[in-house]
């Protein structure tokens, strides 16, 4: 099944790009909710922790496919 955010897409194995993308949705967030943009903070800080969760708890990537 198709989702529209694979999260266990085999680009997501390095830890460096795992982090990168956490530390960059809850740095959006901190900057909307710094503009009082509470709407966009709240949407990117709930992105993040999603992210998080998915990444560093319950990771389970796919293997690259051979083409």
């Amino acid at each position: 099944m198709d989702r529209l955010f694979d999260l266990n897409h085999p680009f997501f194995i390095p830890l460096w790009r795992r982090v990168a993308i956490v530390v960059a949705c809850v740095l959006w967030a901190m900057v909307e909710a710094a503009t009082g943009s509470i709407m966009w903070s709240a949407l990117f800080a709930s992105i993040g922790l999603y992210c998080g969760w998915h990444f560093f708890f319950n990771f389970h990537p796919r293997p690259p496919e051979e083409k």
